[in-house]
């Protein structure tokens, strides 16, 4: 650094600082710096300069703008370096105001740098910037554009937009260009502002502009713009891909290329775009095909920015509506990436996996020894990037290993923020994928030791509910308190553990645990888990007054279990006495008067398993009747209640004698339905027991592993109770639709279909009736030919594989679920009746096989075919095969030698031609990734509850159909053909409500609305899933289906 162009002064300066050895000589020049800028910009000085009128003195700062300029620059030093430089901001507020352009854009740097966003400074300039976008000089406008991005705010986008609107249309293709960024920054700051009509179709005509560059900074704004809202851009997916093709076929200046690829990130910024407009919209995304993979193949040159490109159009292929061939290409594109020796390339891979997987997790399986090598590589950016992929893999099968993996990763890092989102993940896969109660409490206890203080105490909660209520009637009492033994076990364990490293939330938990459930240990006695809960009392001085009284309430639930007050118990008891916690201090003077005085009664106070318990209330205080009649005998005035206020009386005579404003007019009663509906509701009421079955379609589709059982017992408590037991009466009360979903006042008016015969369970006892996609790309997979004289693996490749297995193997077999073993389980100390489960239900009655001859004739109910290819319609597909809108029928199998017709039976085909009914199932069955749409069985509130919550994904659609113009013909005609099972229907409405399932796992809840208007109908549908993809698709073969 020569310095010619610097001052002595200023040189000096920034030498001194580059050469200072600590910090306080740092901040000592700049205090010394400081008190030199302020007196030569504060200096009221006059000087007489040669040159003036009549030798009349001039300020120092307006005689050498130089100086001035300079002073500017050292003060910004000042403020980068952590001083404050307030004195000198009016100084570039008067600099910016200058002539000189150099002088002007130095301000204006300034002001930008060091104002805050409220300074009051900041709207001195908006006039100024006003007057600079005025200007014929080129140089002037950019500054005041290149301003107006770095000081604008909120409340000034109204003020500056239409002078910068006017500059799109500029000579100027640099301050076109400016203009275009300065309206993304509004778009940032105020939405509104920018969202206007004519302010939309400007945009649209700079996209279309004749200089590339401008061309170019206009995509930043459209993709911002629509993200937000595609709709006003839908039209434009032709011009973009235009625009796309003549850049990739190099029709843009050489000055656009970087290293032979033109224009990369014009390329990418125009494909993300298509991205945003391509998704769930077929008809964009069919336009989008070919230039994508056109794209894709030119950009992959063997450089970064192509592979940046192809990284981009990969991303664009999972997000727009699936294409078989674009996903190969984008499936070998990741397999390109992810077996690299480059570790950037990899982290592509990984990431493009990722994105894929979730849609199709069919092209995982190629790269698994990919994702264990990525997954124990040594860089810890493409662990954590491989850690994501694995959650995003994650099903009922492999949910064990990629847990560990988790944890293991989890043990081993020290960053907050991936501690945080680590815990999250695993909360959510052991909640959604838990194959046992052992395994999810024992998850959850090491997840709470390692990162206890990241986990919410909504889940400790969910955990501590979970031990005391148990499974529910699946497994029965044994299995609850051989999980509680267990669970003993487990905390009992950490108790010799230094009580400085454990989490607060799992101390509350280990306390509580052990307080309710100490008894059942067959390691520990009641006086060893008493004695180590008194001394982690003692050694904690650290814990906070909450953990504090819960370990104190464990130790009193404890003593009344032992029936003996131990000397440390005695002793932690009176010592909280005199706590200063209210709380804590009146539950331990209540607790101490009780052991002294009235022992016996401990036993009914602190009872043995009783948090499950109802507490009985007497909203009366019955019980303060004595004592209320002895205070009065002795001369205690009685209650009285307090009279209302005058102004209250004065309203309400007032109120009387003028006319209400509110309509207090209660509403009609509903009218008595007619004899037919009752008829309806008694025959649905014996039906009710059968919600569990498909209508027709033979097979129990149950729900997914992981479940809490009180979500799948759900079902069973609706039931109507057998005998002549005494019921409400609710058929007079009218289902409504409400936010939290479809609340059933009674039995539903239309009768389901008659319940067929439940098809023969695996010889494994598996009753899923829809293979999981996990299985069904196992059994796709072709065997490979072994060669005569395999390889010798070395151990390590073989513990690769076997964690390959464990990941990506198992198929969609049923998960083993890890046994409990029984312990010998001593009875409790105290005789107290614990809470008594309810009785089990016992399984129904296998019904009498399905007589082939004469069967019943049902217009609407396709799934009763008895024909024989019919039954394998959904096993025999393609799994790997993509999902169209409105998929082609298949060649109808040979049809048997005496086929039975039961539309030709009847007489209803009217002589046309007798088409096999299974081609009729196989093109209207919905398929997701190879997967068939299966019916799922569930009850109205079981369905409003996950409507709510286990389905974060909506896709609404809205068609006139002439093909469906009534509910039934919809339900019925279009719901079961694709694979839905109906819930509800609502006639009064016109509302009804169906839920399916796909491989499995994925949850489908359909609520819909049916307006007739005349021959057609107004079908409002709204389709939720756990999964993104899966809603945004079945909406649309809905709509297709449907029109």
């Amino acid at each position: 650094m020569s310095g010619m162009h610097l001052s002595k002064e200023f040189f000096e300066l920034l030498k001194a600082v580059g050469e200072s050895k600590s910090k306080q000589e740092e901040d000592r020049i700049i205090q010394r710096e400081i008190s030199t800028l302020k007196k030569k910009l504060e200096s009221k000085k006059a000087k007489t300069i040669g040159g003036g009128h009549n030798g009349a003195p001039t300020n120092s700062l307006n005689a050498n703008r130089k100086k001035a300029k300079e002073f500017l620059v050292r003060l910004l030093y000042v403020e980068m370096l952590g001083h404050d430089g307030s004195f000198g901001y009016i100084k570039a507020v008067e600099l910016a105001a200058s002539s000189s352009i150099i002088h002007k854009r130095t301000g204006y740097l300034l002001c930008a740098c060091t104002l805050a966003p409220s300074h009051e400074f900041r709207f001195m300039l908006v006039n100024q910037m006003q007057r600079d976008m005025q200007s014929s000089s080129i140089l002037e406008i950019s500054a005041s554009l290149i301003a107006t991005t770095n000081l604008i705010t909120a409340d000034m986008v109204p003020a500056m937009q239409g002078l910068v609107v006017k500059m799109l249309d500029h000579a100027s293709e640099i301050v076109r260009k400016k203009a275009i960024i300065a309206m993304h920054r509004f778009h940032q700051l105020a939405p509104e502002a920018v969202e206007k009509q004519d302010v939309i179709d400007k945009l649209r005509k700079v996209l279309c502009d004749r200089d590339p560059s401008v061309m170019g900074a206009s995509l930043n704004v459209i993709e911002s713009m629509a993200s937000v809202d595609a709709k006003p851009f839908k039209d434009l997916v032709p011009s973009l891909i235009s625009i796309l093709k003549q850049v990739i076929e190099h029709r843009l200046p050489s000055d656009f290329e970087y290293h032979r690829v033109p224009a990369p990130w014009i390329q990418m910024k125009l494909v993300r775009i298509l991205a945003v407009l391509g998704k769930n919209d077929a008809n964009a995304s069919n336009g989008m095909y070919e230039i994508i993979g056109e794209c894709m193949k030119k950009a992959d040159v063997g450089i970064n920015a192509g592979y940046a490109v192809v990284y981009e159009c990969v991303r664009t292929i999972t997000a727009i509506y699936p294409n078989s061939t674009l996903l190969d290409a984008a499936a070998d594109a990741i397999s390109r990436f992810i077996q690299s020796k480059s570790q950037n390339l990899k982290y592509f891979g990984v990431t493009g996996l990722a994105s894929i997987v979730e849609s199709h997790p069919q092209y995982a399986e190629a790269h698994q020894m990919s994702v264990i090598e990525c997954l124990e590589d040594r860089d810890e950016t493409l662990q954590r990037r491989t850690l994501d992929l694995l959650y995003k893999m994650t099903n009922p099968v492999n949910v064990t290993f990629i847990a560990e993996k988790l944890l293991h990763f989890l043990k081993g890092t020290t960053d907050s923020f991936l501690k945080e989102d680590l815990t999250k993940k695993v909360c959510n896969l052991a909640e959604r994928y838990a194959p046992n109660n052992l395994w999810y409490v024992e998850t959850m206890s090491e997840l709470f030791e390692i990162s206890g203080d990241f986990v919410s105490q909504e889940v400790a909660q969910n955990l501590m509910t979970l031990i005391a209520e148990g499974a529910g009637e699946d497994e029965g009492e044994d299995a609850d308190e051989s999980l509680r033994q267990h669970c003993v076990i487990i905390y009992a364990n950490m108790l010799s553990k230094p009580i400085s490293k454990l989490p607060k939330l799992l101390i509350e938990t280990m306390a509580w645990v052990l307080g309710e459930y100490a008894y059942l240990s067959a390691d520990y006695s009641l006086e060893e888990i008493l004695n180590s809960l008194c001394a982690m009392v003692k050694k904690g001085k650290h814990l906070q007054q909450s953990t504090r009284k819960i370990i104190v309430s464990a130790i009193m639930k404890l003593v009344a279990q032992a029936g003996t007050c131990p000397p440390q118990a005695a002793k932690i008891i009176d010592n909280f006495t005199k706590s200063k916690d209210v709380d804590l201090q009146q539950r331990c003077i209540e607790f101490q008067n009780v052991i002294t005085s009235a022992p016996h009664i401990l036993g009914e106070i602190l009872p043995v398993d009783a948090s499950c318990e109802d507490v009985q209330v007497d909203p009366n205080l019955s019980f303060m009747d004595f004592f209320v009649g002895q205070a009065v005998a002795d001369g205690a005035k009685p209650y009285e209640k307090p009279e209302d206020d005058d102004d209250d009386d004065d309203y309400a005579m007032t109120s009387t004698s003028k006319a209400s404003a509110f309509k207090l007019t209660p509403y009609e009663k509903p009218s008595k339905p007619g004899s037919s509906y009752n008829s309806n509701m008694m025959g649905a009421s014996g039906s009710s027991s059968n919600a569990g079955h498909m209508g027709g379609g033979g097979a129990v589709t149950t729900l997914p592993p992981g479940t809490y059982g009180h979500s799948q017992s759900g079902g069973s408590s609706g039931n109507p109770s057998a005998g002549n037991d005494v019921q409400l009466n609710v058929r007079n009360v009218a289902n409504k639709w409400g936010k939290g979903g479809l609340t059933s006042g009674g039995s539903s008016n239309v009768p389901p279909p008659p319940p067929a015969a439940p098809s023969a369970p695996a010889p494994g006892g598996n009753t899923w009736s829809t293979p999981s996609p996990y299985q069904a790309q196992s059994t796709s997979t072709p065997a490979t030919s072994q060669p005569s004289a395999a390889p010798i693996k070395t151990e390590e490749q073989i513990r690769k594989e076997r964690m390959a297995a464990a990941l990506f193997g198992g198929g969609g077999s049923a998960v083993p679920s890890r046994s409990v073993p029984k312990r010998t389980i001593p009875k409790a100390p105290v005789s107290h009746a614990l809470v008594a489960p309810s009785a089990p239900v016992p399984p129904p009655a296998p019904a009498p096989a399905p007589v082939p001859a004469a069967p019943e004739v049902d217009l609407l109910d396709f799934m009763n075919e008895p024909a024989a290819p019919a039954s394998s319609v959904g096993f025999d597909v393609d799994v790997l095969a993509p999902t169209s809108s409105i998929q082609a029928a298949p060649e109808a199998a040979p049809a048997p030698a005496a086929p039975i017709d039961p539309f030709a039976d009847s007489g209803l085909l009217d002589g046309l031609s007798d088409a096999p009914l299974d081609s009729l199932q196989s093109s209207n069955t919905f398929l997701h990734n190879g997967q068939a749409l299966a019916p799922m069985a569930i009850s109205t509130p079981e369905f409003g509850e996950k409507w709510g919550s286990s389905c974060p994904h909506a896709s609404p659609i809205s068609v006139t159909s002439s093909k469906f113009p009534t509910l039934l013909a919809f339900m019925d005609g279009l719901c079961k053909s694709i694979g839905l099972h109906t819930i509800e229907s609502i006639p009064a409405t016109s509302e009804g409500i169906c839920a399916g399932m796909v491989g499995g796992t994925e949850l489908v809840l359909i609520h819909a609305k049916v307006a007739p208007i005349g021959a057609e109908a107004r079908i409002d549908c709204t389709i939720k899933s756990t999964d993104a993809a899966l809603s945004g698709c079945l909406a649309m073969y809905m709509q297709n289906l449907m029109r």
